[in-house]
């Protein structure tokens, strides 16, 4: 299939439509990347080009094809384990902590936002029945994205060979997941400890549970510094006040929300409300 480069014109339609509905920039100078993800909406959908596609969207806003784009445009790359450092933290300070001052807390809550495929939300699971067995059947992750293909691809819990390669040690595949097929398939134990919803960070959010561990890692460099402000707050709201929020390595509350203290254990970065 051609993917028939797309017009200047047509590449700033695409970025507004994306920016309407979910508020993330694109970055105009990464036209490539814009048409390689369009190209493969338009060849599931039938269109001969990437161009036709963009010029359906122009003279008709197909509500599903509009949904279709925006999610190929905001998918992004996740992994088992994904920088490490994070996890680090949860094992030796921050589930240590918990553990030791809410004895009697029923529930561990944990959000995995923009959770994509779900490897987030797994590796949690398996991170917290590997270390903390007395919390493994008291934690609960709720994993959120914009897109229904990830979610639905996160519930089934099958991973590639070539996922299951990304950042999860030997061990824990063997123990956590069975082969089935050309797939991987995630063990109940962690399974049944996680739970996917559709949620988009600019629009009303559903009801959640009041969370004690934060993951909005690589989403905020995608907005502009409204957006980022707006989301902080909600998130913010949803937090416990003991709770920690982790953000993507080049990505801070500072100059955004004045309520969250920085904290850096070795090598590991977490925000606590002040």
């Amino acid at each position: 299939m051609s993917t028939a480069a797309l017009t200047p014109e047509a590449v700033s339609f695409v970025c507004t439509l994306v920016r309407r509905q979910s508020a993330i920039e694109l970055d105009v100078a990464k036209t490539y990347l814009i048409e390689a993800r369009l190209n493969t909406v338009a060849r599931r959908l039938g269109f001969a080009t990437t161009m036709e596609l963009v010029q359906k969207l122009q003279t008709r806003l197909d509500a599903s094809i509009q949904r279709q784009v925006v999610e190929a445009m905001t998918t992004n790359e996740t992994s088992f384990f994904r920088d490490s450092h994070p996890f680090d933290a949860l094992r030796t300070t921050i589930l240590p902590e918990w553990v030791r001052l809410r004895p009697d807390q029923k529930s561990l809550h944990v959000w995995s936002a923009a959770s994509s495929t779900g490897q987030e939300a797994y590796s949690i699971a398996m991170l917290v029945r590997e270390h903390f067995p007395a919390l493994a059947d008291r934690v609960e992750i709720l994993g959120t994205d914009l897109s229904d293909e990830v979610l639905e691809r996160a519930r089934a819990g099958r991973f590639s060979q070539i996922e299951m390669n990304r950042g999860l040690p030997a061990a824990l595949l063997a123990k956590y997941f069975r082969r089935d097929g050309m797939q991987w398939e995630a063990a109940p134990e962690i399974r049944n400890r996680t739970r996917f919803i559709k949620l988009n960070l600019i629009e009303i959010w559903p009801q959640m549970p009041t969370m004690d561990v934060v993951f909005l890692r690589n989403v905020l460099i995608y907005f502009s510094p409204e957006t980022k402000k707006m989301i902080l707050d909600k998130v913010r709201r949803v937090m416990a006040p003991h709770a920690v929020l982790f953000l993507g390595a080049a990505e801070t509350t500072m100059g955004l929300d004045a309520a969250f203290d920085r904290v850096q254990v070795g090598n590991s970065v977490y925000y606590r409300l002040k």
